[in-house]
């Protein structure tokens, strides 16, 4: 059977039992940023086994994408995977452990056709009821063993969940497989066995502390690797020989001219690629980009650790693109949102291959060099600042440099790696963080509790006096034009957290009155910073503090306009974009995203009229406390590195909500006082993150006021110049003008005893043929003057008579009337001066040679 007949098989035996055929989840589990990655197929069915949501059915199956970190360093043996799909079955409060083993080995044995005698099953240690199942169902008592927590106890998935024993079915490749020793059995390394299926027996729920608590309804989490099963029915002892990884092999190895199978070095690096290809093309399909922390490292650690040894089997070209295309052919029936995505896909891979592909043979002599120069010292080490140096300036994963070392009799200090990280983040947090002396057990220092804010809905409230620090000292009283730091009781005044700036306003007591210029917080104790503008405070003063009304509500424009921003982006960019950074300030806000390319300009516009449209629709905004698994399992966005409490505000826009955010800022009521939002800038600010940068309120109002005032400035200066060029084009048409009569004063011919002058002339403007016809009329006193040129593509006339000659009867207005009808037009005018117009341009000179025989 192929893997894909395997996968069909499996989900229509359990259809055929009851159980709803539920998609597979993306890698990036929803609502739960306490888990890195899927990593199990019930990890989508979590809520349904707490009790929290109601299943769509009792009894589930799926073919579930997974992803395990844990196996990285290992991938490249015969057998180790990251990315795998799990077939399970599930039933919630339905069937237990009966039904669970009399389907499994109903579908192993009739639908698989796998033999009896191949199987063996390993329990946990006292589970009797297993044993005694799995007996009366045929299994030998010699082929049931038990084990300990380690092997047969199915932890949650997370820090907390729900758990429970498990039995695992394991397949018998045969004893000329294995490593014949007496004790070879289930779980011995030796590559005999197979486990192909777990079932897991969910009886309990595990806290964060490690304790478990029985369930109220006992449930069943099954999985079968598809894989290793692929293996199994396919006759093949590893699962790089099934048809999941020979296309992928077959291409390899052409790419880089080595045979699979000849070599074990040039076939682990083979299967290093191969396995790789498959996590970076699911994990970039589901929202990963490369980065320097969470799941984005976990992908930068695949691209680069596939590049590396590529490049070991002497691939000296980008390849990685290659690779994934064969994997997204191969994959897409099945998941379609990897065929959906392949551009996007391609150019992660593409871009990031690229950049490592830089520095790679750099950063692999320095290290070559780094362990020569240790050899001759007699050392093995690699010490904690060379690998950060390999890690801070040549993109090695510090996983990578102990690879490559360990391969090579040496170690990576650790501890070392971990202290210039350490010095790294403190130097990243330093320039935005306050510290009163670098003092912890601040609130035992102080002897105060945490300063209670009630600035979500009041802007001034009475408060009393708590501690005054001056130059992070505590003193009784401070008089005018002292610098100091204030501690009230209670406090409407926001201090600067989560990306938003702290307040500004006044304390206010009856002798005295502080300006305060910043908060800040630390440890929950809120510090009005400032000085004295009036009198003098002291500790246990009774005061109002008043918060500057004005810049608060320009911040929480800001700040609510964030969260329509982040909406915006992901609706237009895709839900890969997730939120890196952001400053909320009064003038302007900066919000830093996850996203490969620089928008296009249509994005941003789209970004801009969604988060507008948004405003003007006048949304509620509101927030709710909600326990954080709750918010998390409803959808709200939080970020994956925070630190959350049991009890979280949750930030909502809409009902029902367009937008739900884990946030403790200040915000607007309602989106309409957002007035305008405005994005100013989107630039990179590094591998796979852009910022933006906007303004809303009356920020954007003063924006599109500067933007038309010097807009408008602009055009004032463009028209003056342009006024200027104007003239200065007249001058020189009327300087070529008279030029241009002087020469045709030399053409005067005199017909019956009168001057004439009928001429062709280049190409002019009207009132430059009227100012030259002019002025030859002034020049020969007593004459009649026809001139014609091509304007815009037509023939234009002019005709002039001299005052004497008008007397005698002379009409300029007849004249040019009949010239510019030979040239399929018309015209007229006064006796001394006419003008007229012709639609054939190649009639000029016909039309102008009946002057002679009018006059």
């Amino acid at each position: 059977m192929t893997g894909d007949e395997i996968r069909q098989a499996f989900l229509s035996f359990f259809e055929e039992k009851g159980h709803k055929v539920i998609s597979s989840s993306p890698l990036i589990p929803r609502g739960d940023p306490t888990l890195l990655l899927t990593s199990a197929g019930m990890v989508q069915f979590k809520p349904y086994f707490l009790g929290r949501e109601t299943p769509p059915c009792p009894r589930m199956a799926s073919c579930q994408k997974c992803f395990r970190t844990t196996d990285i360093e290992s991938v490249g043996d015969a057998s180790h995977l990251t990315f795998f799909e799990m077939l399970g079955s599930f039933s919630v409060g339905d069937y237990f452990k009966e039904g669970a083993i009399s389907l499994a080995l109903e579908f192993i044995l009739k639908r698989l056709g796998i033999s009896k005698e191949r199987l063996w099953i390993t329990i946990f240690l006292d589970d009797g009821e297993a044993f005694d199942i799995w007996r009366r169902n045929g299994i030998a008592e010699d082929r049931i063993i038990r084990f300990g927590e380690e092997d047969n106890f199915w932890g949650p998935a997370g820090d907390s969940g729900p758990c429970g024993p498990c039995s695992e079915i394991h397949y018998d490749f045969g004893e000329e497989v294995g490593c014949g020793k007496p004790s070879c059995g289930p779980n011995c390394e030796c590559g005999r066995f197979s486990e192909i299926w777990n079932l897991v027996f969910v009886q309990y729920n595990q806290d964060k502390e490690g304790g478990r608590s029985p369930l109220s309804e006992c449930h069943i989490d099954t999985g079968m690797g598809l894989e290793r099963t692929a293996a199994v029915m396919q006759g093949k002892t590893s699962v790089y020989e099934t048809d999941f990884f020979t296309p992928l092999i077959e291409l390899i190895s052409r790419l880089s001219g080595k045979k699979y199978g000849e070599d074990d070095n040039t076939d682990n690096s083979i299967r290093v690629v191969a396995e790789h290809s498959r996590g970076i093309a699911f994990l970039i399909a589901d929202g990963v980009l490369p980065d320097n922390e969470g799941r984005g490292y976990v992908l930068r650690r695949l691209l680069r650790r596939a590049a590396l040894f590529g490049r070991m089997l002497g691939l000296k070209e980008k390849f990685l693109a290659k690779t994934a295309k064969i994997v997204i052919q191969k994959m897409k029936h099945t998941y379609p949102e990897i065929g959906q995505r392949q551009d996007f896909i391609l150019k992660v891979i593409e871009s990031e291959e690229a950049r490592f592909d830089e520095t790679l043979s750099t950063g692999l002599e320095l290290l070559d060099g780094i362990m020569a120069r240790a050899s001759s010292r007699v050392r093995n080490k690699i010490t904690g600042k060379q690998a950060f140096k390999l890690y801070d300036t040549y993109g090695f994963p510090v996983e990578l440099t102990q690879e490559i070392a360990e391969k090579q009799g040496f170690f990576v200090d650790m501890e070392g790696f971990e202290k210039e990280m350490e010095k790294q983040r403190e130097k990243a947090r330093a320039g935005h963080r306050f510290e009163l002396a670098g003092k912890s057990g601040l609130q035992d220092e102080l002897e105060l509790a945490v300063t209670t804010f009630v600035g979500y809905s009041e802007f001034k409230h009475d408060s009393v006096i708590q501690k005054i620090l001056v130059k992070n000292k505590p003193v009784d009283s401070i008089k005018k034009e002292q610098k100091a730091g204030i501690i009230l009781d209670r406090t409407p005044f926001y201090a600067e957290m989560g990306g938003q700036v702290g307040d500004t306003g006044e304390i206010v007591g009856a002798s005295g009155r502080l300006a305060v210029t910043s908060t800040v917080q630390q440890q929950g104790i809120v510090f009005h910073q400032g000085y004295v503008a009036e009198g003098s405070l002291s500790v246990g003063d009774e005061v109002e503090a008043v918060v500057d009304c004005e810049r608060r509500l320009d911040i929480a424009r800001n700040h609510t306009a964030t969260h329509l921003l982040q909406f915006a982006l992901r609706k237009v960019l895709g839900e890969h974009v997730q939120q890196r950074g952001s400053l909320v300030a009064a003038g302007r806000l900066r919000f830093d995203f996850s996203h490969l390319l620089a928008m296009t300009q249509e994005e941003l516009d789209e970004v801009q009229r969604i988060v507008n449209e948004k405003i003007r629709q006048n949304l509620p905004v509101y927030d709710e406390n909600v326990p954080y698994k709750q918010a998390i399992e409803e959808g709200a966005i939080a970020l994956f590195d925070e630190r959350y409490g049991d009890v979280v505000r949750v930030l909502k826009i809409g009902s029902p909500a367009v937008s739900a955010e884990l946030c403790g800022g200040t915000h607007v009521a309602a989106t309409g006082e957002i007035g305008l939002f405005k994005i100013l800038t989107e630039s990179s600010i590094g591998g796979g993150l852009r910022r933006i940068e906007a303004v809303t309120g009356r920020g954007a109002e003063e924006t599109i006021k500067q933007k038309i005032d010097t807009l408008e400035c602009s055009l004032s200066t463009m028209q003056a110049e342009l006024e200027a060029e104007r003239q200065r084009v007249k001058n020189l048409e009327r300087e070529l003008a008279r030029k241009e009569a002087e020469t045709l004063l030399k053409q005067v011919e005199v017909v019956n005893g009168i001057k004439v002058v009928s001429a062709s002339v280049p190409l002019t403007r009207p009132e430059m043929l009227r100012e030259m016809a002019d002025l030859l009329r002034d020049k020969l006193k007593s004459a009649v003057v026809v001139l014609g040129t091509i304007y815009e593509g037509k023939p234009a006339f002019i005709a002039a008579v001299t005052p004497d000659l008008v007397k005698k009867g002379y009409h300029a207005g007849e004249i040019v009337k009949k010239v510019a009808a030979a040239a399929g037009g018309s015209g007229g005018g006064k006796p001394a001066l006419a003008q007229g117009g012709g639609k054939d341009k190649g009639k000029l000179g016909e039309a102008l040679k009946l002057v002679r025989s009018l006059i």
